[in-house]
């Protein structure tokens, strides 16, 4: 399925991938990708609630 939505690469060790992957099972998710996606969502929602806790 060919997108139109901007790509770039990461390079990660094996632990880190191994986290990723174990993640990625555990939460059935269909791809390295889509779960990589949703970490790094994740992640940011968490810097924006500490970013807002400083902020108060």
């Amino acid at each position: 399925m060919p997108t139109d939505k901007p790509r770039y690469t990461i390079i990660v060790d094996e632990d880190l991938l191994k986290k990723i992957d174990d993640f990625r099972f555990d939460n059935r998710y269909p791809s390295r990708s889509a779960a990589t996606l949703d970490l790094i969502r994740l992640g940011m929602e968490q810097l924006e609630k500490e970013q807002q806790k400083t902020k108060e």
